[in-house]
């Protein structure tokens, strides 16, 4: 009777640690294995992880056992080696789209993609995008095949994601980036301000403060004319680089983009939506919406950032109109005098 009684009374207490205990591992377990894989000289290189870009990676919240689902509780003295995870068990989408591009046949996805560093494609500066595709395709290579048929391929290759030309993704945007002011635009050479860089400069602020003053999560061209003026930020500027707007693992190149004006052209419709990415303490960037348009204000809103054919000032549109009247008024003003005063000039021609 007393091991029944004790039967009952134990067995559901048993279950629901059985269900809890795994809950409970679960929550602590990118944590216990950060521990151990955040120290580069424990682990090694191969095996590090950086803590600070894995908890704020997409892959953080699916946690580390999804993936190396070998790792039990006794590792690392259990001797098994971590198993590794089949990208198409959740990407399954992505690589159906992949699979049909010549990338399929030469690079997998960590090749392109620490999996430990994954973020969402607004979060990857367009300097960092590129970083990926130099890994195979080095970058003087890249511009000896693009000046064949590119004028200055050089600035092309160094302002502009390769992914926004050789992807599927219809809409780009403009992300700018605060830079430092010395940098060498013609090699390609985007200098970017890291956090550190721009915490000090923004001091007892947020580095959001240094673009966004009145902090409402919006930029106008009013608040990037202040940033420029500012003389604190001598040594900095805004650079603007046209990524896709969406992400796509499709690398067919869109017949537009092989079209000049699909840039250099007055207010073109891809100028108009604009963001300011910000870099982050973890090396990410956070992106902060800009006024429509207002990259195509080159002298108040960027000044540092002009592309040929698109860019422009309403200010300098009112004084070449002006140029362009006063150079008017002396001859129609001419023409109008010896019109008007053309019988003075018979009745003194007559005379003499």
């Amino acid at each position: 009777m007393l091991a029944d009684y004790r039967q009952k009374i134990l067995a559901p207490g048993f279950f629901l640690l059985c269900l809890l205990c795994p809950a409970l591992a679960l929550g602590m377990e990118n944590e216990d294995c950060l521990g151990c894989h955040d120290d580069v000289d424990l682990v090694g290189e191969g095996s590090f992880v950086a803590e600070v870009a894995f908890v704020n990676s997409a892959h953080a919240d699916i946690g580390c056992s999804s993936c190396h689902d070998s790792i039990s509780a006794a590792h690392p003295d259990d001797g098994l080696t971590a198993s590794r995870p089949n990208c198409l068990d959740c990407h399954g989408d992505v690589a159906e789209e992949y699979a049909q591009t010549t990338h399929n046949e030469n690079a997998g996805c960590s090749d392109c993609h620490d999996p430990h560093n994954v973020r969402g494609a607004a979060a990857v500066s367009g300097h960092d995008m590129n970083a990926m595709c130099v890994e195979c395709h080095t970058a003087d290579d890249v511009v000896d095949s693009h000046s064949e048929w590119l004028p200055q391929a050089n600035l092309h290759i160094g302002m502009v994601p390769c992914v926004t030309c050789h992807t599927a993704s219809e809409d780009v945007i403009i992300s700018l980036y605060i830079t430092h002011k010395k940098e060498n635009i013609e090699t390609g050479a985007l200098d970017l301000a890291d956090h550190g860089e721009l915490a000090a400069l923004a001091g007892s602020d947020d580095v959001q403060d240094l673009v966004d003053t009145n902090r409402d999560d919006y930029i106008s061209i009013a608040e990037l004319r202040m940033f420029n003026r500012n003389p604190a930020n001598k040594n900095v500027q805004l650079l603007g680089m046209m990524t896709p707007a969406s992400v796509s693992h499709d690398i067919t190149t869109l017949d537009n983009r092989w079209d000049c004006s699909f840039c250099h052209v007055s207010g073109p419709g891809a100028m108009q939506t604009s963001y300011v990415s910000l870099a982050q303490p973890d090396g990410s960037f956070k992106r902060v919406p800009a006024e429509q348009g207002a990259v195509l204000d080159a002298l108040f809103g960027t000044p540092d950032f002009y592309m040929v054919g698109a860019t422009r000032s309403k200010t300098m549109n009112y004084l070449g109109l002006a140029i362009i009247a006063g150079g008017l008024v002396l001859p129609i003003g001419h023409g109008s005098l010896r019109f008007l005063t053309r019988k003075n000039r018979r009745k003194s021609e007559d005379k003499s």
